[in-house]
């Protein structure tokens, strides 16, 4: 039963107003409270009234997690809720959405639907990062890059233990099967079926012609060396910058099996999502 919802926004608070005005309805129809952070009630100019919380701080015991925005969003929301049983229901208003249950198509009738419960869950893997100054969670990846301006990024890289290479390159990439459809693809690397245990890395621009993707079983501990004597790398996760590598440095990845939940409708698929928000990018 759906009674509390948390509610994230796109950046740009013109793209959500008439959903946000839909969203708000069917909440009152189910008798369901929305919750609002401070960001989002400021950048909505909401008030407090009956079933609408303001200033809300972050509350890990909610029903849903509603996302009206592109993956970056929903990216969010799946980071916030990790760890719990929360599903992450999200509304595409971005470019690609491959995360996103549905397109802001007739939102009336869908958001009756989440508030009833009418959607299947699908529980998504995560990456840790593990180093000195503290750990991360990346749902879609991390990846290692040069920084602007200084020379190319030496990187050697081991799994269980054993060194399996060293990449002169512009970074690399660590993604989930999830995150395997962003970045790491556009680096030429394979696509991960929603589903597969483990996670895939791949090279941005590598100065070899042996640098080959690979896909790491979930067990296996991925450590990354920044094996330049002079050049600082900088780590980003899911596509934020976090740390910074200093020369002799090294990082810890590690598969984390089912972090986060995200709401999908019912039949859905991988691959019939696959068709859709790539066959729209080629038309």
């Amino acid at each position: 039963m759906i009674r509390v919802a948390t509610v994230l926004t796109h950046r740009r608070a013109t793209d959500t107003v008439d959903a946000l005005a839909a969203l708000i309805a069917a909440a009152e129809r189910a008798g369901v409270t929305l919750r609002f952070d401070a960001e989002e009630t400021k950048k909505h100019g909401l008030v407090a009234q009956r079933g609408i919380d303001v200033d809300a701080p972050l509350a890990r015991d909610v029903d849903l997690c509603m996302v009206m925005g592109g993956d970056g969003t929903i990216l969010t929301a799946l980071r916030d809720y990790a760890g719990t049983t929360v599903p992450v229901f999200a509304v595409n208003f971005g470019e690609v959405g491959f995360l996103a249950t549905l397109d802001p198509d007739g939102l009336d009738a869908d958001f009756d639907r989440a508030f009833a419960g009418g959607f299947d869950t699908l529980e998504l893997p995560g990456i840790t990062v593990g180093h000195a100054d503290g750990s991360w969670l990346a749902m879609n990846d991390i990846s290692v890059h040069r920084k602007p301006g200084f020379r190319v990024a030496d990187l050697g890289y081991a799994l269980a233990g054993e060194e399996i290479g060293r990449v002169r390159c512009d970074g690399l990439v660590v993604s989930t099967p999830q995150g395997s459809t962003g970045y790491n693809l556009a680096n030429g690397g394979p696509v991960l079926a929603w589903g597969v245990a483990g996670f895939v890395v791949s090279f941005i621009a590598p100065h070899s012609l042996t640098a080959r993707s690979l896909v790491v079983a979930p067990d296996d501990l991925l450590t990354i060396n920044n094996r330049s004597r002079d050049e600082p790398v900088e780590v980003h996760v899911d596509g934020r910058p976090v740390l910074q590598l200093a020369p002799g440095e090294d990082i810890r990845v590690e598969f984390a099996l089912a972090t986060a939940v995200l709401a999908q409708l019912p039949g859905a698929s991988f691959y019939h999502r696959l068709r859709e928000r790539f066959g729209r990018l080629a038309r």
